[in-house]
């Protein structure tokens, strides 16, 4: 294990899930950033929620990076109290069950750092925008000592200045790059495609994909990912996969000569927001088409590292005259991008940068007020 230097925390993360891939994004998230902490030399409990729908989906039972243990509901996390309490820090994800119940008793019990990890942040602030507390109240945020956000941007901004988080940061996410190699197989499809149904993500696979597809019939496309509803006509060039689990991830990307990422409506108007799937597709080196979206300039170069598509016309073009040699290079120029910034190490090193600056400020003594108030006519 690769040690730095440094005290070794104690983590307790109460996360949606890691024991299962299936239908979020959240468990190779966590798998990689956990992992790469633990490396760091850190202590890491891991409490998801046991639902019938992750029980019936699990691809990681026992991690050997972290404990993991499941509670049967909210009354359950009383078993944990102890170690919650004298964690170094203790974080909350998006979109944990009962979430609101779950943050106040971490933030009654927990003496270390009290952390929220948003792993949806434009679609978080939606829902408070529209009265939707599902998994966390504006009265929750104060009481977070750290507000880590898959979003940056001007929404860190926001979090601060509208929701009064003493400290909001940017954690995206991240790919561990151990399982995304570099391997090049012989191409099965020209353009694929891998994400969760959601309902405002299919018009952008409706432009970016399904028309090209139907108006390039010697193409080959894929669409895989679960929860599609069923019945859905499918043009007769795109293979339909209902789940790739993580571990063939690397491989579904090495079989596609371009692999194509869509943003959530709430991402796209908020900006800053990749997904784990543009990381993840980048460092097997698989050119990457994109819908367009404020900050992905920040991340990747347009034209060097990635490609920019707003219509199926813009598809097409780079499907039929980008040259081999120019492909590659651009596949090539992402995953060098991805190493050098996006990888779960330099999550991990992020996190315990953000976890020790709130440790070290919580330590200070507070600043002594004058007894009385200085008015400029007494100086």
């Amino acid at each position: 294990m690769r040690r730095v230097t440094g005290e070794r925390l104690t983590l307790v993360v109460l996360g949606l899930s890691l024991s299962s891939s299936w239908g979020n994004g959240h468990a190779t998230t966590y798998r990689a950033l956990l992992k790469a902490f633990a490396e760091r030399g850190h202590d890491v409990l891991f409490l998801e929620r046991d639902v019938p729908w992750y029980a019936a989906h699990r691809d990681l039972v026992a991690p050997d990076f972290c404990r993991l243990e499941l509670y049967p509901d909210l009354g359950a996390i009383e078993d944990w109290r102890d170690a919650i309490a004298a964690a170094d820090a203790v974080i909350v994800g998006s979109y944990v069950p009962e979430g609101i119940e779950v943050g106040r008793l971490v933030q009654d019990w927990a003496t270390g750092v009290r952390a929220f990890y948003d792993i949806d942040t434009p679609v978080t602030l939606a829902k408070l925008d529209a009265g939707d507390a599902e998994y966390l109240t504006p009265e929750l945020i104060p009481g977070y000592d750290l507000y880590l956000s898959f979003t940056g941007g001007p929404t860190l901004n926001r979090l601060e200045v509208e929701y009064g988080s003493p400290a909001a940061r940017a954690l995206y996410c991240c790919v561990d790059p151990d399982l995304y190699p570099a391997t090049r197989r012989k191409p099965r499809w020209d353009l694929s495609y891998l994400g969760t149904y959601s309902p405002d993500r299919q018009p952008g696979l409706e432009t970016l994909l399904l028309e090209p597809a139907r108006r390039a019939p010697h193409l080959r496309f894929c669409v895989a990912g679960p929860q599609y509803p069923d019945g859905f006509e499918w043009p007769a060039n795109v293979e339909r996969i209902p789940h790739v689990p993580p571990a063939e991830h690397a491989a579904f990307y090495a079989r596609s000569r371009f692999t194509l990422n869509l943003t959530r409506a709430d991402m796209v108007r908020a900006g800053y927001s990749p997904s784990v799937r543009l990381f993840e597709a980048a460092a097997t080196a698989t050119p990457v088409l994109s819908d367009p979206w404020a900050g992905l300039d920040t991340l990747f170069v347009p034209n060097r590292e990635i490609l920019i598509a707003e219509t199926g016309n813009d598809v097409l073009a780079a499907l039929s005259a980008l040259q081999e040699p120019q492909r590659q290079a651009l596949g090539h120029a992402a995953r060098t991008r991805v190493l050098a910034a996006h990888t779960a190490r330099h999550r991990a090193a992020e996190l315990d940068g953000h976890l020790r600056h709130v440790r070290r400020e919580r330590s200070k003594p507070p600043r002594r007020q004058p007894a009385f108030p200085t008015h400029p006519s007494m100086a």
